[in-house]
């Protein structure tokens, strides 16, 4: 079963209510020439796919190293998905490339041929467990990768190019790390990482400003809140929780159950992101006379945190009737409540208020239409 989306022409998308407003410049994606890395990934092919079939003609190159982090062959249905798109838009390009924003000498090559107008840096090791037994991965993408796109973006710039008009990027709600107040607002503190991976993402944040403040490059950070949906990451709880139920396993519920999280569907995020792309911070000088870094953070979650405990009895309830499970299934024999993880927090609720004041959005897809979009594609997929 395809997955369900919404489809706008460009005059469509032209007009989805983007608030002009000061300090914002009007990025036209339609004839130029984006770069999205990690267009193999989650977030990633999405937004491929909808640009590709929202917004033509445009020119889009795709970078991923396709590592075995989890399955490859999600990735490979992913791309496969573009190229049928790509296909069906021949006034559009899609160009994918196999390999690592940490090879810095493969993006120069990239941004030297192809001179992409908006970069949206998706390419990221994800997984906050991950990074606690693995770190050098993190490392190696998300610190030196994000450093050799920055490079590439104030080199852009050079002998008078036009350059990157916006850099958009992956940040996380894991930079949150403790805090107690909620909801999360990026006014808030966020210097106490409880993870490598959250310090990796809010490091991001830090190097985009002063790339921002010292060589004028316009960038937008995304702090994403729990993102879920069809073919989407094995190794979120929702996707883990329905492998191991399949499979007659216990799935481990953390905190007891006493855990909360912003649970925002991936079209949501997309169309967020595309709302960002369209929309960049202006360049302009303050009253002193220097440069204002041309720079932003903004939350992009549902707004509305849900109990895992709830979460799971959905999702129980839309794998049967999926039939991925038999409706006779013994939920409370195969479930287990634990204590929190290392890295793990107890709730994540975003703020989005500076969200839908700058752009006119908020995610609002409902927790079980979502889940069961993930159900069916999960029957599809998997038999």
């Amino acid at each position: 079963m395809k997955k369900e989306r919404k489809l706008y022409s460009f005059s469509q998308m032209r007009n989805f209510n983007i608030n002009e407003g000061e300090g914002f410049v009007k990025i036209q994606i339609r004839y130029n020439t984006c770069l999205i890395t990690g267009a193999a990934g989650f977030i990633g092919s999405n937004l491929v796919l909808e640009l590709l079939r929202t917004v033509s003609p445009l020119h889009i190159i795709g970078i991923d190293n396709l590592n075995d982090y989890y399955d490859v062959s999600i990735k490979e249905y992913r791309l496969n998905q573009i190229k049928s798109m790509a296909d069906s838009h021949p006034e559009s390009t899609w160009t994918f490339i196999k390999g690592s924003i940490s090879d810095r000498e493969l993006i120069q090559s990239i941004f030297e041929k192809y001179k992409p107008s908006i970069v949206v840096n998706l390419a990221a090791q994800a997984g906050v467990r991950y990074s606690i037994t693995n770190p050098d991965a993190y490392i190696e993408s998300n610190l030196i990768g994000f450093y050799n796109i920055l490079e590439a973006c104030r080199h852009s710039y050079d002998n008078g190019e036009a350059g990157v008009e916006h850099l958009v990027y992956a940040s996380s709600s894991s930079v949150y790390g403790s805090n107690k107040k909620i909801p999360y607002s990026t006014e808030d503190k966020v210097d106490n990482p409880v993870s490598l991976y959250a310090a990796t993402k809010k490091s991001n944040e830090l190097m985009a400003h002063a790339y921002s403040k010292l060589y004028n490059i316009p960038s937008t950070g995304l702090r994403f809140f729990t993102v879920y949906g069809p073919a989407g990451r094995p190794d979120m709880a929702y996707f883990g929780f329905t492998n191991k139920l399949r499979e007659g396993k216990t799935i481990e519920i953390f905190n007891y159950g006493n855990c909360k999280r912003d649970f925002t569907y991936v079209d949501d995020i997309v169309e967020g992101v595309i709302k960002v792309m369209q929309k960049a911070p202006e360049k302009r000088r303050g009253e002193d006379g220097l440069p204002v870094p041309p720079y932003a953070v903004y939350n992009i979650g549902n707004n509305q945190p849900e109990n895992l405990l709830d979460f799971v009895t959905i999702l129980q309830e839309e794998l049967i009737r999926a039939g991925v499970l038999p409706e006779d299934y013994d939920f409370e024999a195969h479930k287990k409540l634990v204590p929190m993880q290392p890295g793990d927090v107890p709730i994540t609720y975003a703020d989005t208020s500076a969200l839908e004041r700058d752009f006119g959005f908020k995610p609002s897809t409902d927790l079980r239409d979502g889940l069961r979009k993930f159900a069916e594609w999960y029957k599809e997929f998997y038999g």
